[in-house]
């Protein structure tokens, strides 16, 4: 028997996804009195939250063209250490936010080239980067190998996602979010103008007023909603491995990006490479080609990583949209709306997207930050007259 929101308090909310995006979404909702559940059709935090790297990198990843990305990447940055704090406090888990910064090295002459015309474009934003020669970047990592030249990003940092998914689940459920893993969500319920709940994979139908997608690459499969209004969102997969460090004598300290990889050192030694970016669907194979790509370009960059052993490879799925900027809003019924799309920027952009959607679903505001973010973007408001189809 199909839901009905006249049995739904206004405050009871399913978030389907229990990535860093759907939890802390969760968190900030429940601080503000809101009864929420969480559904995902597998482990919290399992998905691309424990694929990435973690890296906060705002300013060296501004391109042409993502101008209002820039400016949002820019607040969560200036977010971050109070939301770490807060988000440790709340879990007793700490997810080691480290603000070494970033390097952009250029092995070459050409390298050294494209970089200074993507600085050039960087700092007429007024972005906080840096020209170095190699000589000074080596005084930095001594380990580099010979550079001709690189960009200091000093506020682009670093954060454990696998801790932070975790110290967001402890909190979550500390402030009263009730976490379903294994449960998938089929459907959304709703009305021609309002949702009801959603539908569940065994058939259980669930009742609420608000329901957030942030379900990542996954975020498509969700039925309910008509094609023309599904979030644009598609897997971009990506193969990553890890190395062993000695913790108390890394290699690297910083951050480093090289051409076609990037290191991130942890503070257990471990040393995160990657990532390729396939157009391959959900596709889960690791293969010889994309781990010696990462090796040979990470061994360019730092040519003593050939003596560390080999910890763990993995694959995971970027959510990337359209336009790989995230969806962020309020869908076409009263209480649908969309947490999703984030493609490499989910741990960068968590801190904003959790506060600007609990306002956006407790106070009916839109934060100016998120508002060139929505599915309007795509040409979705027209099609608003079929948003949904009720489940029966």
């Amino acid at each position: 028997m199909a839901a009905s929101t006249r049995s739904a308090h206004s405050r009871d909310v399913v978030i389907v996804g229990a990535g860093v995006i759907g939890l802390g979404i969760a968190w900030r909702l429940a601080q503000r009195g809101a009864t929420v559940t969480v559904f995902d059709k597998g482990v919290a935090g399992a998905g691309a939250s424990h694929a990435a790297a973690g890296m906060l990198a705002a300013n060296v990843e501004a391109e042409p063209g993502e101008e209002a990305l820039v400016m949002l990447g820019r607040r969560a940055q200036a977010a971050w250490p109070q939301f770490a704090a807060e988000l440790e406090a709340a879990s007793g888990i700490a997810v080691d936010l480290r603000r070494e910064g970033t390097l952009v090295v250029a092995p070459t002459a050409d390298d050294a080239a494209r970089l200074r015309h993507g600085l050039s474009f960087q700092q007429g934003l007024g972005l906080p980067v840096e020209w170095m020669s190699g000589r000074d970047a080596r005084r930095r990592e001594p380990h580099l190998g010979q550079l001709a030249g690189a960009v200091f990003s000093p506020q682009d940092h670093q954060v454990d996602n696998r801790k932070l998914a975790a110290a967001l689940r402890a909190a979550a459920e500390a402030a009263g979010v009730v976490i379903r893993e294994h449960m998938a969500v089929t459907d959304v319920l709703a009305t021609h103008d309002h949702v009801m709940g959603v539908r569940l994979a065994d058939a259980t139908d669930v009742t609420a007023a608000v329901v957030v997608i942030a379900a990542g690459a996954w975020s498509r499969a969700i039925g309910g909603i008509a094609p023309p209004l599904l979030p644009p969102v598609r897997p971009v997969k990506g193969q990553m491995l890890a190395l062993q460090m000695d913790a108390a004598a890394p290699l690297i300290r910083h951050v480093v990006w090289a051409p076609n990889v990037y290191l991130v050192p942890r503070l257990d030694g471990r040393l995160i490479l990657g990532a390729t970016v396939e157009e391959k669907g959900f596709d889960t194979t690791l293969t010889a080609g994309g781990v010696l790509a990462l090796l040979e370009a990470a061994w360019r960059a730092v040519p003593a990583i050939e003596e560390l052993p080999l910890g763990e490879m993995w694959v995971g799925h970027r959510p990337g949209s359209r336009d790989d900027a995230p969806i962020l809003g309020a869908g076409p019924v009263e209480g649908l709306f969309y947490a999703t799309g984030h493609h490499r920027n989910g741990i960068l952009l968590a801190p904003v997207t959790a506060s600007a959607m609990a306002r956006l679903i407790v106070d009916h505001e839109v934060d100016a930050a998120i508002r060139p973010f929505g599915m309007e973007r795509f040409g979705a408001a027209s099609a608003a007259g079929a948003a949904t189809q009720a489940a029966e």
